[in-house]
């Protein structure tokens, strides 16, 4: 296959397919090598949260939008203490930040955290490719000499195996269980935090974004996070009034040997249940249904999806790579979310219970809003079953 490189200067990144493409760029943050499976995301905002969001374990991420970097980086936007995404690729240079809450720039940052960012590449054409083939694994290389082994790095490409049936939840979970109390940021305090007693939640960390976990407590809830491995005696030893189940990344029927015995250990005791992302793919494997690989997955903060039971649309913000088959949902569960984009299944709720779950990301970091009700319809389930 041709290589492609839209500059006339001497390439210091490469992007090698396993298929034989490759794509000439120029290399920043840092140096090295990175195989992944690479996604696209078309989210115009937010590339700090895309970057730290432990969903993108094992992927490197194209963004479609071309200006990325531009507001630099700061401690509060991250979604985890490091990033998780493997590797970013843009169209331009990142340029020196243009906000005032930066601390650092896009180039620095990513050095800082050993990822590798590539500019300079046609990412229309890249996105085309991964719509075309699949999200494809890919080795991502950045040398300042422009020195690269092009045959053994579309090798490393081919012989990865791939997330499918890859458990990454247990890499990117908690070590051991906390407390968490901040609420979301507002103008001009920033972030706050909940005081007094509130809702006793247990919050299952499959990967867990800091503004789920700020959502929920700004919804009322007394959160204690607990490890992606916990079991329902785990679980239920705490006393919760209700269980949510966080988003993560990796293959969910890897994650379920261990997840869904204890999901189904805390359904069997009638609490409320919510679930977000892979905890949406949990809970329905726990009831029974299957998941299986997207062609190319959802990333995005863009996405429409339909309410079923409003005839409501929401514009969501995404990502995932596996989705629930809904036409394995069984007898007493429902499907309550569509994407419009293709019609996937993008939530789900047992009927007469309050339990249900979203395929997309309800807290907005980054994305639009239209969604955050759904953390008060938790609440609202646990203050009534309360009486």
């Amino acid at each position: 296959m041709p290589a492609i490189n839209q500059s006339s200067e001497k390439p210091t990144a490469l992007i090698a397919l396993a298929d034989g493409q490759l794509f000439y760029g120029r290399g920043f943050g840092a140096t090295g090598t990175t195989v992944a499976e690479l996604v696209f995301n078309t989210a115009m905002t937010g590339y700090q949260e895309i970057m730290t969001d432990p969903s993108y374990a094992g992927q490197v991420v194209t963004f479609t939008f071309p200006h990325v970097g531009n507001v630099g980086t700061n401690p509060e936007d991250e979604e985890t203490a490091d990033p998780v995404a493997a590797g970013l690729v843009v169209k331009w240079d990142p340029t020196e930040p243009s906000s005032w809450r930066a601390r650092d720039d896009l180039t620095g940052w990513l050095a800082k955290h050993g990822r590798i960012g590539v500019g300079g590449v046609d990412t229309r054409r890249l996105t085309r490719a991964i719509r075309q083939q699949g999200a494809p694994h890919v080795a991502i290389a950045h040398d300042p000499e422009g020195n690269f082994d092009v045959e053994a790095l579309v090798k490393q490409a081919r012989e990865w195996k791939g997330l499918v049936g890859l458990d990454l939840a247990k890499d990117v979970t908690c070590a051991q269980s906390y407390k968490w109390d901040e609420k979301r940021w507002a103008w001009p305090e920033g972030y706050s935090r909940r005081e007094g007693p509130g809702l006793k939640v247990v919050a299952i960390d499959y990967g867990a974004k800091r503004n789920i976990l700020r959502c929920l407590a700004s919804a009322g809830c007394e959160v204690t996070v607990l490890p992606a491995t916990a079991t329902a005696e785990d679980v239920l030893a705490l006393n919760p009034e209700g269980v949510f189940l966080s988003n993560g990344p990796g293959d969910p029927a890897a994650t379920g040997t261990y997840a869904v015995p204890m999901i189904q250990g805390v359904l069997a005791k009638d609490l409320p249940v919510f679930g977000i992302c892979l905890g949406h793919q949990m809970l329905a494997l726990a009831l029974g249904a299957k998941t299986i690989k997207m062609n190319h997955g959802h990333h995005g903060a863009n996405h429409p999806v339909k309410d079923l039971t409003t005839g409501k649309v929401e514009i969501t913000s995404m990502n995932h790579g596996f989705t629930v088959d809904a036409q394995t949902l069984p007898a007493g569960v429902k499907e309550t979310h569509v994407s419009l984009f293709d019609g996937s299944n993008c939530g789900i709720a047992i009927e007469g219970r309050p339990v249900f779950s979203v395929q997309y990301h309800p807290e907005a970091s980054p994305g639009p809003q239209d969604s955050y009700y759904l953390f008060d319809r938790f609440a609202e389930a646990i203050r009534a079953r309360r009486g």
